[in-house]
Order: C-alpha cells, then sequence, then structure tokens
C-alpha cells in the first residue's frame, strides 16, 4: 500500500506561516489585499472564487472581488487591470481564465497589462521569465509550485533523481520542470508526440502526471519505488457508483498497490494551490 501524500497536512503549514506573516505586517500597517477579477459567471469560476477568499479568510487575508460582464471589451479590461496596478492597497491580482471566448485570442496583450510585481499567479511575460530564468521576477504558477511544496513538506529531496514530467504545458509541465531542474533534478518531459511514454516513466523514480487525461497512467507506466504526483483534475462520470466526481490521470486502483507514495484526487496538489497563493500575496505585501 502506497503512502497517500495529501494536501491536507502541507496546506496547515503553509497557512501557518502565512498567518504569522500576515499578523506581523499589519502590526507594521499593511493589511495584505488580493483582487479577484471575474468577467462573467463560469461556474467554475465562481466556485474557485469562493474557495480562494474562503482561503484568504483563514489566513487574514483581504479580497476583493471585481466582477466584470462577460462582454467586456480588451481595452475596458486592461483599463480595469491599469487600475489595480495603481491602486495601492492592493498587493495581489488574480485575473480569472480561460477568459472568455472574444478576448481569447488577445490573452497575452491583456495579462501583460498587469504589474508583474502584483501577477501572483504567474500570467505575465516577465513572470514566467523569472521561472525560466531562476530569478525571482513576480512569482511562479501556484500549482507547479503546490508540487514543490509537497516534495518539501514530506522530505522527497529531488536531488540527483530522475522525474519524469507528463505534459509540456505552460502552466504546469514546463514551468514545474523548470522548478525540478533548479533543484539539480534530472527531467525528461513527456506529451502527446513523445513516443513510448509508458517505457519512459517507467524508469523514473518520481513521475508529474499533468497531461489532463482521466486514466491515462496505469499500471504499465509504474514499477515499485516510484513517488506519483498527480496533478491533473478530471472529471469522472464512473465515480461514486456512477454519480460521478473528480480524479486525476493516475487509475488509482491500479497505481496505489504498486508505488511508493501517490498524491490522490482529489486532495493531493489541487487542495495545496489556494495556499500557495495567499503565500504569493503576501509576499507582494512584504516587497512593498
Amino acid at each position: 500500500m502506497a503512502k497517500l501524500l495529501l494536501g491536507k497536512a502541507v496546506n496547515e503549514a503553509i497557512n501557518h506561516r502565512v498567518s504569522q506573516k500576515v499578523d506581523f505586517l499589519k502590526r507594521q500597517g499593511i493589511a495584505p489585499r488580493l483582487a479577484i477579477v471575474r468577467c462573467g459567471d463560469n461556474p467554475s469560476d465562481v466556485a474557485y472564487e469562493k474557495g480562494a477568499v474562503k482561503k484568504a479568510g483563514v489566513v487574514g487575508i483581504e479580497t476583493q472581488r471585481i466582477v466584470l460582464p462577460e462582454s467586456i471589451s480588451k481595452a475596458d479590461l486592461i483599463s480595469q487591470l491599469h487600475s489595480l496596478n495603481q491602486d495601492e492597497s492592493v498587493d495581489g491580482v488574480l485575473l480569472l481564465r480561460p477568459l472568455p471566448k472574444h478576448l481569447r485570442a488577445d490573452e497575452g496583450e491583456i495579462v501583460n497589462a498587469l504589474d508583474y510585481r502584483k501577477d501572483v499567479d504567474c500570467m505575465t511575460d516577465l513572470s514566467n521569465a523569472g521561472v525560466y530564468l531562476g530569478k525571482e521576477i513576480g512569482f511562479p504558477p501556484c500549482t507547479p509550485s503546490a508540487v514543490m511544496e509537497i516534495l518539501d513538506y514530506y522530505g522527497i529531496d529531488v536531488k540527483g533523481k530522475n522525474i519524469t514530467v507528463i505534459g509540456r504545458s505552460l502552466v504546469v509541465g514546463k514551468p514545474v520542470a523548470m522548478m525540478l531542474m533548479a533543484r539539480h533534478a534530472t527531467v525528461t518531459i513527456c506529451h502527446t508526440r513523445t513516443v513510448d511514454v509508458a517505457a519512459i516513466a517507467r524508469r523514473a523514480d518520481i513521475i508529474v502526471s499533468a497531461a489532463g487525461a482521466l486514466g491515462s497512467l496505469g499500471a504499465d507506466f509504474v514499477r515499485e519505488g516510484q513517488i506519483i504526483i498527480d496533478v491533473s483534475v478530471n472529471w469522472d462520470p464512473g465515480k461514486r457508483d456512477g454519480q460521478g466526481g473528480m480524479a486525476g490521470d493516475a487509475v488509482f486502483e491500479e497505481i496505489e498497490p504498486i508505488v511508493e507514495a501517490i498524491t490522490p484526487v482529489p486532495g493531493g496538489v489541487g487542495a495545496v494551490t489556494t495556499s500557495v497563493l495567499m503565500e504569493h500575496v503576501v509576499k507582494a505585501a512584504e516587497g512593498k
């Protein structure tokens, strides 16, 4: 039976240190604040916003919710971001994505209107450059950071380890590979054009699966002694006796008896991301 790398314990550790930092800042007259910008009423955006506001309340961070019409123009959305750049009471800005369909072709221009110093989830080019250059420019994306927090909390040293990252997105795959290499891991990135991903994955000490494909990581991808970090969150219609539920890439019931440790879905990486977001807001406030 594999050890479960649960996000709850990691959350508690992050929340404790963030709360302490927030208390210190407030004694200095600084009240960390996160502005959440939402375009329209997409249910997943509303749910994420609700979770972020709840987590902010737990650690003492103030929140400002800005709800814009789904039909908002590019110019008006950029104007809103410029306004937040100038608002000294706002330390971090989270623009919920994906943007409405009519704005997606211009997403790069829109997100880069945000001051990178307030970009707490690595939306801007400068923040991304910081990840790839290994410099503290802006903030790294929250999900890859959550992966690193889990590895740290459970004492998993990646130095010298062979790690296979499945997925090459700018949101998870590429940045987490860079963050792992910064800690002297040897990283192989697999993607939809990789030949025999299963064979490559079996040779790894650690697998980080961010394919976003339900059931794509089966027993033929793993061996004994491995650590599996399942980043993806997929909808599984067959879960909970056919009622449906969230699941990762891993076929959990096949893999769990084989490997040394695994993050469950839900309850693993996803549970840590909002805590990382709050820590970024505090760091932004500290940098004023």
